[in-house]
């Protein structure tokens, strides 16, 4: 989940970037049309919005003035030029997200999430907010449990949304709707355009010239429609995803080029790709690039900024003339120069899986110029299971993979059945199957990969965070393949998750696992913690203490588990992290305590000095 934006305000050009050196804060930056770079938010600012927990859609620009929300207290702030923030919401817990700037009535659009109602869950609305703060925020739309994505027609008359409820997450089903706006903000009217229980729909958007454009995934795949009249019709039919699961606010995946071309980026599996659709003819002619990660693409005066990587160089903010085709990076997340000799480029593959299926997973070889391995000897394997878990992996610059294929271990990345980038009916295999058709999945991946002789079977591990990490810890308890594994604040206890989780995903299980209670033995039979007795292998596990989406006591339980039963475990907590570890000193010590445990499971030496984890109940080293 990728919580940057990057938005044009005529010719200045506006990013945000992650800062783990500056205790994970997000900082919004300008480049401005005489090439001169600078920070918008300053330190003790950090633009970041907890809408859904995970947030995205953070700031907004217009005319210059930026609009952000501040992590720390979740006010809405307003930074002139060069001048301080000033706050233009009340101390409240009341959150927002997905700005966009109406200067006409001098009112910022956006997502509200009020925590001060009383109500048994937070209220979530599409609100307008007056500029200076001076006047109340007008309620745009309620009613319903969530909303995203508020675009106002280039007339300004009008103001489209996307919207969904529980049980549904945005990808399962959800709708666009669109409000006529008198002259305050308010909405005096307003339809359904496209959408329902069984359709999920995204990112709605107008044309220069008025149209209305969205995403939809009825075809098996997010395609790009246009409205018509009373109806839609698609405007580039292909099986390839011209979207993703939404699980932060603020993704971009399409922009338009004047009134005739829409510039937009889509993902096979060979990766993401950047694409011109000529609105005319409908005919989509993709646009070459070294780049094979690509996200959050917005257009203006015939240039296209995104950001832009490969399995080789580090995310970039790129801008690329679209006439010329030009490319200009300006900006590099990570400078750090590595030697060729030590990337391990990732193979796409498919491999066998239950029920005579095929799934998906990247493989990474261990590689590193200045060693190779004794003759005969087959390397061990990290298996990756990401979080979501209607996420994905890709071939993206995954430095932390680098750094075990590196140290000679091999890497597979799995896009188990419910991975998204396959189309809906993949993303679906997991409906009602989480914790079984994910865990086989990553097993028949390690297991393909030790046919064909590419890695040793008896050294096995398996590592993942949130839903992966919950991948893991039954992967560990309830199959007997794994030599150790490593989860990164993961669910434990399903019952527990519900209970306790957020208002986003309060309902989610509800999909992949059943109705609760009426189905509590469904939820009780793929919760780890139930299991623990039944571990055979060594397991650490990361927690931020700040966790609001898996409170630490998921990961504390299970380690009073293994207490109790004398199991091989090491628990490494942080203070003032949350879900998801920002700060570089702490994703450093994840790292490299997960290279610790694993190779004193695996009996070998690491290759880097590492400050050493405890681990209980793990024999002494010969």
């Amino acid at each position: 989940m990728r919580n940057q934006l990057i938005r044009w305000d005529g010719d200045d050009l506006y990013w945000s970037e992650l800062r783990p050196s500056e205790g994970g804060r997000i900082a919004v930056c300008r480049r401005a049309a005489d090439g001169a770079v600078s920070d918008i938010t300053p330190p003790g600012f950090n633009a970041r919005s907890r809408v859904h927990e995970y947030g995205g859609g953070h700031y907004a620009v217009k005319d210059g003035t930026v609009y952000f929300t501040n992590y720390k207290d979740q006010r809405l702030y307003r930074v002139d030029g060069g001048g301080a923030p000033r706050p233009i919401t009340p101390e409240a817990d009341i959150r927002h997200a997905d700005m966009l700037v109406d200067t006409a009535r001098e009112r910022v659009f956006a997502v509200r999430e009020d925590h001060t109602t009383g109500a048994p869950e937070a209220v979530n609305t599409i609100v307008a907010i007056d500029v200076n703060g001076k006047r109340d925020a007008i309620t745009v739309a309620s009613g319903n449990d969530f909303y995203s994505t508020p675009k106002l027609s280039p007339d300004g008359e009008r103001l489209a949304w996307q919207t969904w409820n529980h049980p549904n997450m945005p990808w399962d089903g959800s709708e666009i709707w669109v409000g006529e706006l008198d002259r305050d903000g308010n909405v005096v009217s307003s339809r359904k355009i496209a959408g329902g229980e069984n359709e999920a729909v995204q990112q709605p958007s107008w044309s220069p010239e008025g149209e209305l454009y969205f995403v939809t995934d009825r075809s098996d795949w997010w395609n790009l429609y246009r409205a018509r009249g009373e109806g839609d019709e698609p405007v580039c039919r292909r099986n390839a995803e011209f979207g993703a699961p939404q699980w932060i606010f603020g993704q971009r995946f399409y922009d338009f080029n004047g009134a005739d071309e829409i510039v937009c980026i889509y993902s096979d599996t060979g990766g993401a790709k950047l694409g011109k659709i000529d609105l005319d003819s409908g005919e989509l002619h993709h646009v070459e690039l070294f780049y094979t990660a690509l996200h959050n693409v917005q257009v203006s005066g015939g240039k296209a900024a995104m950001y832009a990587s490969t399995s080789t160089l580090a995310e970039r903010v790129l801008v690329i003339d679209l006439d010329t085709l030009a490319q200009e990076v300006v900006k590099v997340s990570n400078p750090a120069h590595i030697e060729q000799g030590f990337f391990s480029l990732p193979k796409p593959i498919e491999f066998p899986t239950e029920h005579g299926k095929t799934s998906h997973a990247f493989y990474y070889a261990p590689r590193n110029q200045d060693h190779e391995a004794p003759d005969g000897e087959k390397p061990p394997l990290v298996v990756h299971c990401h979080g979501g878990p209607t996420g994905s992996a890709g071939p993206t610059y995954p430095f932390e993979w680098q750094y075990w294929t590196s140290r000679g271990f091999a890497f597979v990345d799995v896009n188990y059945g419910g991975s998204s980038g396959y189309g809906r009916a993949y993303r679906q295999r997991l409906n009602g199957e989480w914790g079984v058709v994910d865990v086989d999945d990553c097993i028949n991946a390690a297991r393909y990969l030790a046919d064909q002789g590419l890695v040793d079977p008896k050294r096995v591990a398996i590592t993942g965070g949130s839903a992966g990490g919950y991948t893991v810890l039954l992967s560990l308890t309830k199959r007997d393949f794994y030599t150790t594994g490593s989860s990164q604040y993961g669910i434990g206890d399903l019952e527990l998750f519900i209970m306790e989780t957020h208002k986003f995903e309060s309902h989610y299980c509800e999909t992949l696992v059943g109705p609760y209670p009426q189905r509590v033995d469904v939820y009780r039979d793929r919760s780890a913690i139930r299991f623990a007795d039944q571990l055979k292998c060594p397991v650490i596990l990361f927690q931020g203490l700040e966790d609001k989406v898996v409170p630490p006591d998921q990961a504390e339980t299970f380690v009073e588990a293994c207490r109790k039963k004398k199991l091989p475990y090491a628990y490494v907590a942080y203070e003032g992290e949350q879900h998801g570890f920002r700060q570089d000193k702490n994703i450093k010590r994840t790292i490299q305590g997960e290279q610790y445990f694993f190779s004193r499971v695996f009996g070998v030496e690491p290759a880097d000095r590492i400050e050493p984890v405890p681990i209980e109940n793990l024999l002494p080293r010969p």
